[in-house]
């Protein structure tokens, strides 16, 4: 017979209800994406001239990390042990959605879809980044602006020029080399 509290042995919740079905789905669910991202992970073609870190080693560390959670919340849910629910937040559960964000917001996506071909990854990317901040509600446009353009080059640079992932520049980086994939 334990001396310690049943509060003790449990992170401080009840386990008296039974198994945590939602909770083990929802860590199921992370297991699961893990593994799929191994699999497709897998199936990313090396550039021949890659002796480093290539396209494949992040959905690997990513999809590890998933797996490596998704099985650790498991064994911890088997063992009894559940999340404190939560407190409660600041929303109002009768608040109504604000569609006209949401449509600005999937109006942006479409653009960056549209966008990526004819005038290259960066330029998509600045245009959603930007969008999506003005959309959300900031109002410094300058900010906004600058910030969008450094994200998407950053990005740009990260994954075609040191991973080698085939992002298109688009014609106002076509000749720069460190930006092609």
């Amino acid at each position: 017979m334990s001396t310690h509290p049943p509060e003790a042995q449990t992170g401080g919740v009840d386990t008296a209800a039974g198994r945590p079905i939602g909770e083990i789905i929802f860590a199921a669910g992370v297991l699961s994406l893990g593994i799929v991202g191994f699999v497709a992970g897998a199936g990313i073609k090396m550039p021949p001239s890659a002796t480093g870190i290539g396209p494949r080693e992040f959905p690997f560390i990513v999809s590890g990390l998933l797996i490596f959670l998704g099985t650790a919340i498991i064994i911890q849910l088997l063992r009894g042990r559940r999340g404190a629910p939560e407190e409660g937040e600041d929303v109002d559960p009768n608040a109504k959605t604000d569609w006209l964000t949401v449509a600005k917001l999937v109006g942006f996506v479409a653009l960056h879809i549209l966008l990526i071909v004819p005038a290259g990854w960066p330029v998509a990317a600045a245009v959603l980044f930007f969008g999506a901040s003005w959309t959300l509600g900031s109002l410094s446009w300058w900010r906004n602006a600058v910030i969008a353009v450094v994200m998407a080059l950053v990005l740009q640079f990260v994954f075609a020029g040191l991973l080698g992932v085939s992002l298109p520049a688009g014609f106002l980086l076509e000749g720069v080399e460190i930006f092609n994939g």
